[in-house]
């Protein structure tokens, strides 16, 4: 069978120049044979480089007989089995620290919506941080200023996404070819060669009935698999572990699917009335969130300019209640607020990424009574992009960033085109008495 291994010119002049190989493993079928198969085919044509087998450990989220069956692997074929692990912990732990920055960074207003805590199949940080990136960063090391080959068992037969694969392909410096030996094998091949190989599959194949074997619970398993890991005691402590981060997130374990209802006996009263309670909690939460409209959204650069006062509202309006369903302890619940935060962030931006950014349309008028006779400022930034605001945001703008020796901003000014009577104009001056004071003496510019 090592004739139907998948190659290419650069894939051969690497193995010709006996390029370092290693093959990525996790116990499953398809890592099983991309190792096997391609040994018996270095062998044959005589490749003399170094090889090994390389495993990203993530965790209490793998199957016990994850890593042993990896053992049992390398000595079958007869090379070294590494292991390499994430620093900050595994899988698991990924999940629930994520949770744990997006609670953070909703509550200082860093984000505008809560951000999802489990991993999904078009945000797969579960492979590219907790495998990719500790399997990489092993090779550079091992084998420094030379050209290396990693080796994974993906095939074309197992996703939309995974059929447009290539056979190889090279990281972006040129020094890492991941190569997809056994891209074009389908299913039943697989299976046909690990039975000729002569070392039995995972166990969780034919013991547990799963399909597939990765995670004990992957974002990626089918409602049959998710049943049949929920089955295994091994599974158990996990299986309620991931419940509770549904719970306390609000978050569905697989977009609207919820973990918490695959095996809903594992849990105890307490358990099952906090899973009916995340589901009442996730369904207000979005529906506040829809409330947001599409360019107060998050994109990347954000914030990208102040928010009218009808925005601000709504997003302060909106932050109350996702607080109140999660019982958290946000800032920013009300207009002023929103707007000095936003008017912090932008402040906090270097020059040169602040070039775009545009002021809000013509604010809407302010709604308290006798707040027809406030004045209105502007923010002035070394840019040239101004920003017209309120007294109170202009005066809690200034004191964050003198508080954070922020130069960008040249200087708040009362804004020229309006009128007021002399008693509200004194006020305003008197204001800015101070806060020109305060800048002379924190050594910004007025």
């Amino acid at each position: 069978m090592s004739s139907l291994i998948a190659t290419t010119p650069e894939i051969a002049a690497l193995l010709a120049a006996n390029a370092p190989v290693a093959i990525g493993v996790s116990g499953g079928k398809d890592s099983h044979v991309a190792a096997v198969a391609t040994i018996a085919y270095l062998n044959r044509i005589g490749h003399a480089g170094p090889r090994l087998l390389i495993h990203a450990d993530l965790g209490i989220v793998e199957w016990t007989d994850s890593l042993p069956m990896c053992r049992k692997l390398a000595d079958h074929i007869g090379i070294d089995l590494v292991v390499v692990r994430r620093k900050a912990g595994g899988l698991m732990e990924r999940w629930e620290s994520r949770w744990e920055s997006s609670r953070v960074r909703y509550e200082t207003l860093s984000t505008v919506t809560l951000v999802p805590c489990w991993s999904t199949p078009a945000m797969r940080f579960c492979t590219s941080e907790l495998k990719t990136h500790v399997i990489t960063a092993e090779l550079k090391r091992r084998f420094p200023r030379q050209k290396i080959i990693n080796i994974t068992g993906v095939r074309r037969q197992e996703s939309a996404a995974r059929a447009k694969a290539t056979i190889a392909s090279p990281d972006a410096d040129g020094r890492i070819w991941t190569w997809r030996p056994i891209i074009d094998w389908s299913e039943k091949a697989v299976f046909r060669y690990i039975e000729i190989s002569g070392l039995p599959p995972h166990p969780a194949y034919r013991g547990f009935g799963m399909s597939r074997v990765s995670c004990r619970f992957c974002i990626m398993s089918n409602l049959a698999d998710l049943t049949a890991a929920s089955a295994q005691p091994e599974a158990h402590d996990l299986y309620r572990r991931m419940v509770q981060l549904e719970c306390s997130s609000s978050f569905a374990f697989q977009g609207s699917r919820w973990l918490g209802d695959v095996a809903p006996h594992l849990l105890d009263a307490p358990g099952r009335a906090a899973m009916a309670d995340a589901k009442r909690v996730s369904l207000a939460r979005m529906a506040a969130e829809k409330r947001i409209t599409k360019p107060m959204l998050y994109v990347k650069g954000w914030p990208h300019r102040m928010l009218t006062d009808d925005e601000a509202d709504i997003l302060a309006g909106v932050r109350r209640e996702v607080s109140d369903l999660l019982c958290m302890h946000s800032d920013c619940l009300d207009r002023p607020s929103v707007h000095a935060r936003y008017a912090e962030l932008l402040a906090a931006k270097p020059a040169s990424k602040r070039g775009g950014m545009t002021s809000p349309a013509r604010p809407t008028p302010p709604s308290p009574p006798g707040a027809a006779l406030m004045p209105t400022f502007r923010i002035h930034y070394a840019d040239g992009t101004k920003v017209q605001v309120d007294a109170e945001t202009a005066a809690e703008a200034r004191k964050k960033a003198e508080r954070a020796r922020i130069g960008i901003i040249t200087k708040v000014k009362l804004a020229s085109d309006h009128q007021f009577p002399p008693t509200t104009l004194a006020l305003a001056v008197s204001l800015m008495f101070g806060l020109t004071f305060c800048a002379c003496w924190m050594g910004i510019p007025a």
